[in-house]
């Protein structure tokens, strides 16, 4: 099984920072994100793309916006590597200091409390705001100084007396800091790069954010954090979409999920058929950061309830939706009456009105809208009334009859000069709702139990002060068609697995650590007790990076199994690339596993025993005809046997039902092995040559696992199982490996000589099927021969998954060598772990097969 210091899940504003943090310091991380990766350029536009640019994988859908309607509320978030930063509108508010309430009364029962204060947030925010690179808009500046909706609500704030302001923004309107703001202009690179490879430029002011931004302007998380993550080493896998966690043996925590394979992203398909994905695969952790976003996290932690035992009871409440309230100003002016308000002139949010907290303390923001200059013809489309149509026929029969073949006048009334997408202005609000709402499973799929009936006073004042502002601009006030039923539509979920001081208060503690279960964190919206007020995206990453703070200065260097190699490691790794501690075993039940070195306890549920623990097999299902649909949206199907669901007190990492355990009666084995090499491109019809000139990097990090180490010894193909990624250029970049094995020692073509082979099987980034074919030739000789023969990885990538028998007929698409390096033997030998009776004469038993084998072959004689 495939083990990593740090798993993260998701990549918005709470995954992102974590990640960074962590990789940096030194950690191994995988973030796991169930969306795609979008570059500048790629976001979609026209109908077609728009029309594909939702969620829904049981539909063939994997785009970027995840629409949800609860009983009381609507909500939309994203699906991406970036999260919400892809789609949202850049404010970075910070919380207000009052609004770090402690202990105030609800409305409805119970109260909102805040574990931590403005002042511990402090530093955190200002680290994430140099790292984004946030600036107000640039009001003053030419090119910029006439966007008339920021200037209208300038006026409309002076006449009501408002506090009005510009917040900071996470775009930019400079190419480099400190330049003069200027549009479309190309942008400086960050030192850490940017994982898309692809050119940015300075804002055009389309009024595009919230659809993504094609220029790159927007200093979403794929261009900050996730990028600079990628530089520090943090594996970055998209369309990964976690299914299952829960804790593992002797500490730290198993994540299971699935690889979407869209059809789309094939040559010649449509993206119609059957969904397909490859799955479930397993990794484990040391530590868990649960950033998938307030329903995603919620979401699991409520699904895999039954593998945690004692957590809070707090699961699911004080959900909100930060008082977002939407409503449009219709025909608006500016002060003078005399210049409509452009709406899609400028980023979706320039400015923001801060509305005093009142009596209840509830105070808002309201901030001005935008959208992009397409959708000016949707609402003109829209408003296309019936006079301006019965206008347009009766001169039409009237230029028949006059033999007029001239139409553009009367097309030109037909489209109409523009008056209500030219002169409409959003209004976006929000606040301090009450965060009284609950996040529950019904029947297997996700649901809120929340209105705005207990906010109703808070959603009264916001829009009556938007009917001023109205007033002021001379235009019609409109809400948004939900409200017509009294239904919120939130872009701002937040709650269900709330901090607090203890656990009658909180699942997580005000560092986002979940009560009872070292090592497992919430770092995303979900870990809010009650409304940010602001727009929450600041917050959420603050949080975070207080949370990354906390994790680093508890690290200490794990205690290696071996422990004269360990020496050799810390000597030199040196300080800066210690490790995090192993997380403490949770002891629920009374079980016991061997790890090789002690026993530690294995983690059962209700008293049961902990059966059925074996890793889980990753399987292919390329064709959906036995996928695992399982999803926040939907209740578990199944075709076939799959691995085991949490139920009936039966731990997360479960084998198949009808699978005996691995800890039943025997004893498995597993280390990690690192390889980098070159591949050089195979032409058509051409013969594989070793790499050289022209070579493509090439890197894998597989988990070998031995499920039974007698059976392993006595069996002639001595075979194993290989789990991790390759990473190549000429497949896309970093695969999960789909299916994969390693033969030890298995006789070669020739007498005396042994191989160590290689086979692992993934898909591209295209979504073709692949095989990574390689052996290491151990051949009689000197004994100098040793440490090359045992290093040097001969490989071929093949088209298809490819057998072994099959290697002669299938086609080379490169060949090459890979080797593994003296630093990275040593780290091998840091990782060998087993599980079962008697781990210590494990790994006796294979280290003596192993030399004796090579004994054999570079002995004398």
């Amino acid at each position: 099984m495939e083990h990593v210091d740090a798993v993260v899940v998701g990549s918005g504003f709470g995954g992102a920072v974590a990640a960074c943090r962590l990789a940096e310091a030194g950690l191994s991380v995988v973030v796991l994100e169930r969306g795609r990766a979008y570059a500048p350029g790629e976001f979609p536009r026209g109908p077609a793309q728009l029309g594909r640019a939702f969620w829904d994988p049981a539909e063939g859908l994997y785009g970027m916006f995840d629409i949800w309607s609860f009983s009381g509320c609507d909500s939309v978030v994203s699906s991406g590597l970036g999260g919400g930063s892809l789609v949202y509108a850049n404010v970075m508010l910070r919380k207000d200091e009052d609004w770090f309430v402690h202990e105030q009364a609800l409305p409805g029962g119970g109260y909102e409390s805040w574990p931590v204060t403005r002042a511990d947030l402090e530093p955190h925010y200002d680290a994430v705001e140099r790292m984004i690179g946030v600036s107000p808009y640039p009001l003053t500046s030419p090119g910029f100084d006439d966007t008339l909706k920021t200037l209208a609500m300038r006026d409309a704030a002076a006449e009501l007396g408002l506090d009005w302001r510009l917040p900071p923004l996470a775009v930019s309107f400079a190419p480099s800091p400190g330049a003069q703001p200027s549009q479309g202009a190309p942008l400086a690179a960050a030192a850490y790069g940017n994982l898309h490879g692809v050119p940015r430029r300075t804002c055009r002011l389309c009024g595009e954010c919230d659809l993504g931004c094609n220029d790159g302007a927007k200093n979403s998380l794929d261009h900050t954090y996730l990028s600079a993550a990628r530089h520090h080493g943090a594996d970055l896998r998209t369309l990964h979409e976690v299914r299952r966690i829960g804790p593992r043996v002797g500490g730290g925590y198993d994540v299971q999920y699935v690889e979407h394979m869209p059809r789309e992203d094939e040559a010649g398909e449509d993206g119609d058929g059957p969904p397909r994905r490859t799955g479930p695969h397993t990794i484990s952790c040391d530590r868990l950061v649960l950033a998938a976003g307030t329903y995603g996290t919620s979401y699991l932690l409520l699904k895999n309830r039954a593998a945690f035992p004692g957590l809070s009871a707090t699961i699911g409440s004080r959900f909100c939706g930060n008082g977002d309230l939407l409503a449009f100003l219709l025909r608006a002016t500016d002060r003078s009456r005399t210049r409509p308000i452009r709406a899609s002139r400028g980023p979706v949010i320039t400015s923001a009105i801060r509305l005093d907290d009142g009596a209840d303390g509830r105070g808002a923001y309201i901030e001005d809208g935008g959208y992009p200059e397409f959708v000016d013809y949707l609402v003109e489309g829209a408003d296309m009334r019936p006079g301006r149509v019965a206008r347009f026929l009766l001169r039409r029969m009237r230029n028949i009859l006059t033999h007029d073949t001239n139409l553009s006048a009367e097309f030109a009334d037909l489209i109409g000069r523009g008056e209500l997408s030219g002169t409409s202005l959003p209004l976006l609000g929000m606040g301090r709702d009450v965060p009284d709402g609950r996040l529950r499973l019904r029947d297997g799929r996700l649901d809120v139990d929340w209105t705005a009936e207990s906010s109703e006073d808070y959603y009264e004042r916001l829009r009556s002060i938007m009917r001023r502002i109205g007033d002021v601009l001379g235009a019609e006030y409109a809400d948004s068609p939900p409200w017509w039923r009294r239904r919120v539509m939130t872009v701002h979920p937040l709650g269900g697995a709330p901090m607090g001081r203890h656990p009658g208060e909180g699942v997580c503690d005000p560092y986002g650590e979940v009560f009872g279960f070292p090592g497992l964190y919430v770092a995303d919206g979900a870990a809010l007790p009650g409304p940010v007020g602001a727009n929450p995206s600041l917050t959420i990453a603050a949080l975070a990076d207080r949370m990354s703070t906390r994790i680093l200065e508890s690290r200490a260097s794990l205690v290696a199994p071996l422990a004269g190699v360990g020496a050799v490691r810390a000597e030199s790794a040196g300080a800066e690339s210690a490790e995090l501690p192993a997380v403490p075993p949770i002891e629920v039940g009374t079980e016991t596993v061997s790890t090789g070195t002690e026993a530690v306890p294995m983690v059962t549920t209700a008293g049961r025993p902990a059966a059925q623990a074996g890793p889980v097999t990753d399987r292919a299902a390329p064709d959906g005809a036995a996928d695992l649909q399982e999803t926040m949206g939907g209740p578990e199907t199944q075709a076939g046997p799959h691995p085991a669901a949490v139920s009936g007190g039966r731990p997360f990492a479960a084998g198949r039902a009808d699978e005996p355990s691995v800890f039943e009666g025997r004893t498995s084995l597993w280390f990690v092995e690192e390889m980098r090499g070159l591949l050089t491109l195979v032409p058509p019809g051409g013969a594989a040559r070793p790499s050289g000139a022209g070579g493509r990097p090439v890197a894998f990090r597989i988990t070998i696992t031995i499920d039974d180490i007698d059976r392993f010894l006595t069996e002639p193909e001595h075979e194993a199982r290989a789990e991790g990624w390759i990473e190549a250029d000429l497949c896309g970049g970093r695969r999960p490996i789909a299916g994969g094995s390693f033969n030890l020692f298995v006789p070669g073509e020739t007498a005396g000589q042994r191989r160590m082979c290689y086979r692992l099987r993934f898909w591209d980034a295209d979504g073709r099927p692949r095989t990574l074919a390689g052996h290491k030739e151990i051949l009689p000789g000197a004994p100098t021969r040793l440490w090359l023969d045992t290093s040097t990885l001969h490989a071929r990538l093949l088209e298809g998954h490819v057998e072994e028998d099959g290697d002669d007929d299938a086609t080379v698409v490169a060949a090459g060598t890979l080797r593994i390096l003296p630093s990275d033997l040593v780290r091998m030998l840091t990782t060998f772990r087993t599980a079962g009776p008697d781990g210590t004469a494990a790994v006796t038993r294979f280290c003596r097969f192993f030399l004796g084998e090579l004994w054999e072959v570079y002995g004398p004689g």
